[in-house]
């Protein structure tokens, strides 16, 4: 029986997706529910599987874009699975190197150019000397191809100058032409968008890390001994911090929905992690109600599914506000684009060492700098500015801020 796969739906709203990768070859022989594509819709990469045992015939190109529900593929189900370990469609082409290597093999001798031993050797023609000295390149170092060594038009176009100042050298200078993803198309798509259709604006601030360092250097070993292994790392303070601070300002937890505003009582944290194929932004929901444990163990799984392209639709959608972490890549200060159509996003950035006033006397503490960009539509400066600050006291604080006082209980331990 012949079997006929078509591409499933990964979501509502999506209508088309493009085949990334085939993961197998046609003629090869494939079990159900392996893997044999993946493929790039406008909101994740996802895995096909194979609905049946048996040869696949593939029906498209890596590339091309395919509607939801075309057939891609075809599997014989009836074809006998192959002995050994290796298709027996593969044996042709293991011989395919070597019949190319015979082929190219008369190439292997170039074609000499008698000596030139005519007076006409190495003299330009009127047109190739005009060219030579607008380039600057003397007629002695260009071999003249024409009657008798003489260097014609060609040659002094294609003669290189001598390296100088913003000349180019021997060097590399190759290209490279790859089709963005549909997933990175989309991405590029919102961003240009949310520039385009957003008032956004950003402010700043600072955080002094210590008091999170030391709460950190104090529980994290207890922490991933009585949790299986997970790390306490920084990203559950700043989203205990932000769920507290969008209670205080809930018009940074709300959205346009053209001339209205939806305001939401709730607070999923879209968390940007870095994939195999770019950012994705997962969402943790109700973060507000998750322990520190309950966030860290949350933000691992998400994370784990985005590195192994497991990240889905529904994993991604919704989100009322977005924390991203510039830092674990170096940046100090940065401006975040937002989330459409979230009105508001949180940059994290590396800790640096720096002097600081405190109580009067410059003391050396860890710093971060804290970007928040917002959409200026709905969210006014007091709000914006009054939430920022509501961030850097929790973190600053968060021994009484963010535990209630009471580290251990806060941490589970």
């Amino acid at each position: 029986m012949i079997l006929e796969m078509k591409v499933p739906s990964p979501g509502e709203s999506i209508k088309e997706v493009e085949i990334a990768t085939w993961l197998v070859k046609d003629g090869d022989y494939v079990e159900k529910d392996q893997a044999i594509a993946e493929v790039d819709s406008d909101k994740a990469t996802l895995e096909l599987p194979a609905e049946m045992s048996g040869v696949i015939t593939l029906k498209a190109e890596e590339g091309d874009t395919v509607a939801v529900g075309a057939v891609v593929c075809l599997i014989d189900t009836d074809a006998a699975k192959p002995a050994g370990s290796a298709p027996a469609a593969e044996a042709p082409k293991a011989e395919a190197p070597k019949a190319e290597v015979k082929a190219e093999a008369p190439k292997a001798e170039p074609v000499q150019a008698p000596a030139a031993t005519s007076y006409a050797a190495g003299t330009p023609s009127p047109a190739a000397r005009k060219i030579l000295d607008e380039k600057n390149i003397a007629p002695a170092s260009v071999t003249g191809t024409g009657k008798g060594g003489r260097i014609t038009k060609d040659d002094a176009v294609n003669a290189t100058a001598v390296a100088s100042m913003g000349t180019p050298t021997g060097g590399n200078r190759g290209t490279e032409r790859t089709k963005l993803s549909m997933l990175r198309r989309k991405v590029a798509e919102r961003l240009v968008s949310a520039k385009n259709e957003t008032a956004m604006l950003t402010t700043f601030n600072e955080v002094n890390m210590t008091p999170i360092n030391n709460i950190r250097n104090e529980y994290k070993d207890a922490f991933k001994a009585k949790h299986g292994g997970l790390g306490l790392g920084f990203m559950s303070f700043f989203t205990k911090a932000v769920t507290r601070a969008l209670q205080l300002y809930p018009d940074v937890n709300s959205m346009i929905d053209g001339d209205y505003k939806v305001g939401y009582d709730f607070c999923d944290i879209s968390i940007a992690v870095s994939g195999p194929k770019g950012l994705m932004v997962p969402v943790v929901r109700n973060a507000e109600n998750l322990t520190f444990r309950g966030i860290e163990a949350e933000i691992k799984r998400l994370a784990l599914r985005a590195r192994d392209g497991q990240i889905t639709v529904d994993d991604m959608t919704g989100g009322t506000f977005t924390i991203t972490n510039g830092g674990v890549f170096g940046s100090m200060l940065s401006t975040p684009i937002i989330n459409p159509p979230q009105s508001g996003i949180l940059g994290m950035h590396n800790i640096i060492e720096r002097p600081i006033a405190v109580n009067g006397k410059v003391e050396i503490h860890p710093m971060m700098y804290v970007a928040l960009s917002y959409d200026h539509r709905i969210i006014d400066g007091r709000e914006s500015v009054g939430f920022l600050v509501a961030v850097k006291e929790a973190l600053e604080n968060p021994l009484e801020l963010l535990m209630n006082g009471d580290a251990k209980r806060a941490l589970e331990l």
